[in-house]
């Protein structure tokens, strides 16, 4: 795994809640647009999915 996924799945982690990829951008650092392509994929694996639009966590 990248290290950027792994920054996006660890901000994830802190928030503790569903978040915006602008939040994760934040708190990570990275570009808004770098962070909902590394979500994407993300979800592609399985690791992250959407409780409602917009917004993501990990799944447990």
């Amino acid at each position: 795994m990248e290290n950027k996924e792994q920054l996006v799945l660890e901000a994830m982690k802190k928030a503790e809640k569903p978040v915006r990829p602008g939040e994760i951008a934040k708190m990570t650092g990275l570009e808004s647009k770098e962070v909902s392509k590394i979500i994407k994929k993300l979800k592609e694996e399985g690791k992250v999915y959407s409780p409602k639009r917009c917004y993501y966590a990990i799944k447990e």
